[in-house]
């Protein structure tokens, strides 16, 4: 497989299977590309979960925001990132070990 480029039947696949996300680096703020796509996911009729550990507790988009990868209560299909690349590191052994 090219892992440089998937094709839109692919990515659709993968798209139709997964059920739950978490949304790294969620933000409250409206305006902001991770609010917007967690707001779209939840519309679309995913399971969505927030981190952001500045948020705990509160809630974005109208679901529960949680601190780490590990503290969402149910399993995760697939994780999007919103934080800069020099958190990402940190963040693939938590991926990982869902």
């Amino acid at each position: 497989m090219n892992h440089d480029a998937y094709t839109n039947e692919y990515i659709a696949a993968i798209l139709r299977e997964t059920k739950t996300v978490a949304v790294v680096g969620a933000s409250a703020n409206e305006v902001r590309p991770s609010f917007f796509v967690t707001r779209y996911m939840i519309d679309k009729g995913y399971d969505v979960y927030p981190i952001n550990p500045g948020h705990v507790g509160k809630e974005i988009a109208g679901r529960l925001t949680y601190a780490h990868l590990a503290d969402v209560p149910v399993a995760i299909d697939m994780v999007d990132v919103f934080r800069g690349s020099a958190f990402i590191p940190a963040l693939v052994p938590q991926i990982l070990a869902l």
